[in-house]
């Protein structure tokens, strides 16, 4: 793994994000059959109403998803994504002083969107679709690269690593790699190291544990936990009773390095990264 060293701040359309210290993105559902929260912000209007309350809350970044990634969702065609995701970006957009990311991995997409307003493109699929590469070089926004094997509908199907933390960097490394074949340079990119995407609990934990590693590629790390099963499965927990464990990954990420935490629950987060601020800058 080799690091590249480059500025803090990072361009994302007409807003700059300054990942000297950590930030928030809140998550935005905009399907019918997120795992989490489907169909509660599928509507335009209260979609906008909970991306304003996460901004109030604290959140630099919102993030749009048009395409459930959950295990047997159903496939979304690229117009249906585009007509989940494009109103609410413009709306935003217009509406709020926040960066907008998009969580898709399609092309026209990606570039409907930057056209309007987004400032980040948030990819599970590491733009390995046809043509993915292409458009976010063409949108010139910055990317989170995420670290998935095979494709969100079969991904928890037996997945084995014999050293989950060195594999998912290599991963990553090769994804950096073909972005900057077509345009994309480093200093553009953002890591994911991708928990619960075809990871065992045990994957999740160790990739955890070791996420320290990930550092030596010198890109700031994303992390997303919120609410996931890694949370469920450790602690006996369904869906719903599932933040005081994210909030704990939450801190831990920020010790280990993270840069943005991507989570549901804004405001108790938000407290965490406060709080920690605050201990750090004691004499």
């Amino acid at each position: 793994m080799t690091s590249v060293q480059s500025s803090t701040r990072l361009p994302c359309g007409n807003r700059v994000l300054d990942l000297a210290h950590a930030h928030v993105m809140g998550i935005l559902n905009v399907t019918p059959d997120s795992f989490s929260d489907g169909g509660r912000f599928s509507q335009l209007d209260a979609a906008l109403r909970h991306a304003e309350a996460m901004v109030a809350a604290g959140a630099t970044l919102i993030d749009v998803g048009g395409e459930s990634t959950r295990p047997g969702a159903r496939a979304v065609s690229p117009t249906e994504e585009l007509e989940r995701v494009a109103p609410i970006v413009e709306r935003i957009h217009r509406e709020l002083d926040v960066i907008i990311s998009v969580d898709t991995s399609t092309p026209a997409v990606m570039r409907e969107t930057a056209r309007l307003g987004a400032g980040l493109i948030n990819d599970v699929r590491s733009l390995q679709r046809d043509g993915a590469l292409d458009a976010a070089a063409a949108t010139g926004l910055p990317v989170c690269l995420m670290h998935m094997l095979g494709e969100p509908g079969t991904m928890q199907n037996d997945p084995h690593y014999d050293d989950v933390t060195r594999e998912v960097g290599e991963f990553l490394v090769a994804r950096l790699d073909q972005c900057a074949a077509v345009g994309i340079p480093a200093e553009r990119i953002i890591l994911d190291p991708g928990f619960g995407f075809a990871k065992t609990l045990a994957h999740n934990l160790s990739l955890f544990k070791h996420m320290e590693a990930l550092h030596a590629l010198g890109r700031p790390l994303l992390v997303g936990v919120s609410r996931k099963s890694m949370i469920g499965n450790a602690l006996g927990r369904p869906v719903g009773e599932r933040l005081y464990g994210g909030l704990a990954l939450a801190a831990l990420a920020l010790t280990k390095g993270a840069r943005i935490l991507r989570v549901h629950d804004v405001a108790e987060t938000m407290d965490v990264v406060r709080m920690i601020a605050a201990v750090d800058s004691a004499e």
